[in-house]
């Protein structure tokens, strides 16, 4: 979906009227401190001190949120709140986020408004308590309710019903009159998102999870545990037969799934570098969702406009975020998107080219290939392992970087956690420009606290502390080149510069595109002996960061030679290049190598490439006379090959 759609959503959403029904909580945010604690007189314990505390609108006010924030003509708020501090401070909340809470109705006895209490330690969320789990709404506010369900049906154009707390409907009368209320105005948009609920309504619209889709066709799942797509995707249309509703099915990182009598509509998720939380995403989704639908918009880009929206609110921690027109529009300008998330992560489904290590991600690849005309490179790791163990010198810079004066005294516990946020930042920005990867690092620092502000380095800074150690250890292997003690085949994976002889014997050029820094690059493909091969150039990154980047390359190289996608081909063991490479119509190729060993298959560099977007992937190049008539569709000699 291009950005001019999305204006055209945004616009048209701004003279939908909606309302929502639901389960209304208030969360409650406490950060403790206990620095300032004192042992009660009274009891003689130590008490737990706030050191400041906030509370946003939950369940179904987190969908008014999510609703407010994309400027519709107006929101009614149908629900229930007892007569409580809770009650007061979450009407006041929904009606500053401009909503009609007319129909919020306030129950005296048996009800206690839905309150959350988080209580967050050192950054980190304590278990919950919850107040409201023993309420009971009477029948006299259950009617109050359906009548302004009714009310709704008539003057609004949507009405997303929203069910979440254990127990919230207690009578049976209840779903049989809203049941009653959807088929007589069966002709009303009706988004039904309901935890305990979904199999006992009818005439509406579905938004479910993947778990939640399965149990509606009679399987049990387990919590937790990821439906595969293949399953939603059958599920998910049984559920469109049965009731002829549009169905959208939210499968995490997985993207969306839409159903609609055109079938289903599969909208991929988006990788994302940030720290994430998940909650209330589902609320970003049905709000989002059902907007697109009330302004007239199809079941597939209204998941598709709900996928860049849950996308924004994942990336705001400690907090039910939501999501505005600036944040989707943004996030939506050149997105990263997760291919094949279930193969990624489960190896056992990989499917190889007969006779081959190459495991083909994407099989209608092969209807591509024949046609290469062009062809860029990844250095390290892809045919150089010059920089092999590069990692293990970034992750100790970025620890003592976080950690500051801390680094020799912090608890294990905390030490390990952090040390585990580093690699998982490492292993996502894996082929990027290290400038970029230390922007992130300036991020982590701030976002830790362990370092005051003052002492905080920039940027350039940090890389320079990191290439002062990588480059210690790389000069060190490089005069061993200059001696003679170490040769070309020692620092090249297996079968890659015999690979880059058979494509410049086939007349393809080649370029060389590394997140290092371009004079470095040079002088390493220089030293070993494959530099001249590169007739197409040698790039790397420059004093000016933002006037390098793999995706510059190879836009510049479809433009200047006026190439269908089939005919560039990306090589790399990083998910950017891959990514890049998938994403302007190439064939991607991911090298799941052993750089350690120079030969071989590495099963940790195998999910991101397949979620970047490789379409084939190989663990060397050992096999390069098969992968060379592979990718032109020549016959194969086996006795050659």
């Amino acid at each position: 979906m291009d950005q001019s759609r999305i204006l055209q959503i945004l616009e048209k959403i701004s003279s939908v009227k909606i309302a929502v029904y639901g389960d209304f909580c208030l969360d409650s945010y406490w950060v403790m401190d206990n620095s300032g604690s004192e042992m009660s007189i009274e009891t003689g314990l130590w008490t737990e001190t706030v050191a400041r505390h906030y509370h946003t609108p939950g369940g179904a006010g987190n969908v008014v949120a999510n609703l407010a924030a994309l400027k519709p003509a107006s929101i009614q708020v149908i629900g229930t709140v007892g007569n409580d501090m809770q009650g007061r401070e979450l009407t006041t909340q929904l009606q500053n986020l401009g909503a009609d809470t007319s129909s919020l109705f306030i129950q005296k006895d048996h009800f206690n408004t839905y309150n959350y209490l988080k209580r967050l330690v050192d950054g980190k969320e304590e278990p919950r308590i919850d107040f409201g789990v023993y309420n009971r709404r009477s029948t006299e506010t259950d009617q109050k309710l359906l009548d302004a369900l009714e009310n709704a049906l008539q003057q609004y154009d949507a009405l997303i019903f929203n069910q979440q707390v254990t127990g919230s409907i207690n009578n049976e009368s209840f779903i049989d009159g809203a049941n009653q209320l959807f088929a007589k105005y069966s002709n009303k948009m009706v988004m039904l998102d309901s935890r305990h609920f979904n199999d006992r309504f009818e005439h509406t619209f579905l938004k479910a999870n993947d778990r939640e889709i399965a149990s509606l066709t009679g399987l049990q799942v387990n919590p937790g545990t990821n439906v595969p797509v293949a399953d939603v995707k059958r599920y998910g249309q049984e559920i469109f037969d049965k009731y002829k509703k549009p169905v959208f099915v939210t499968c995490g990182e997985r993207g969306i799934i839409a159903f609609d009598e055109n079938g289903h509509h599969e909208i991929l998720g988006l990788q994302l570098k940030n720290k994430l939380d998940t909650v209330g995403a589902g609320d970003t989704a049905i709000s989002s969702i059902s907007l697109c639908l009330a302004a007239g918009f199809s079941p597939e880009e209204a998941a598709s406009f709900g996928n860049f929206a849950a996308a924004v609110t994942v990336q705001k921690l400690y907090t039910t975020g939501t999501a505005n027109p600036e944040e989707i529009l943004n996030i939506s300008k050149d997105p990263d998107l997760i291919f094949n998330a279930d193969l990624a992560e489960n190896e056992r489904n990989a499917v190889y080219y007969p006779d081959t290590d190459f495991e083909l991600c994407a099989p209608e690849v092969l209807e591509k290939l024949g046609h290469i005309r062009h062809a860029v490179f990844d250095h390290d790791g892809t045919i150089s392992s010059l920089r092999q163990g590069w990692e293990e010198i970034m992750e100790p810079v970025m620890m003592k970087s976080i950690l500051g004066s801390q680094y020799d005294s912090i608890d294990a516990g905390t030490f390990h956690k952090i040390r585990e946020d580093v690699k998982l930042f490492i292993h996502k920005t894996t082929g990027i420009q290290t400038i970029y990867q230390m922007e992130g690092l300036v991020n982590l620092v701030r976002e830790f606290g362990y370092v005051p502000e003052d002492q905080i380095l920039d940027k350039f800074q940090y890389k320079q502390l990191y290439n002062d150690g990588l480059m210690e250890m790389v000069n060190k292997r490089m005069e061993k080149l200059v001696n003679g003690e170490l040769g070309q085949e020692d620092y090249t994976m297996k079968g890659a510069v015999a690979f880059l002889y058979q494509l410049k014997e086939r007349g393809v050029t080649m370029y060389l595109a590394s997140g290092t820094d371009a004079e470095d690059v040079r002088n390493e493909a220089e030293m070993l002996g494959y530099a001249d091969l590169f007739n197409g150039g040698i790039y790397g990154a420059l004093k000016d960061y933002t006037k390098f980047s793999k995706k510059m390359i190879i836009e510049k190289i479809i433009y200047d030679n006026n190439l269908n996608g089939n005919e560039l081909a990306v090589f790399g063991d990083g998910p950017d290049e891959i990514r890049e490479g998938r994403r302007a119509g190439g064939i991607s190729v991911g090298i799941t190598s052993n750089e350690v060993q120079r030969f071989g298959h590495n099963a940790a560099k195998r999910p991101r490439l397949v979620k970047a977007g490789a379409q084939l992937l190989i663990p060397d190049f050992s096999q390069y006379k098969k992968l060379i008539n592979l990718l032109f569709q020549e016959s194969i000699n086996y006795a050659e090959a």
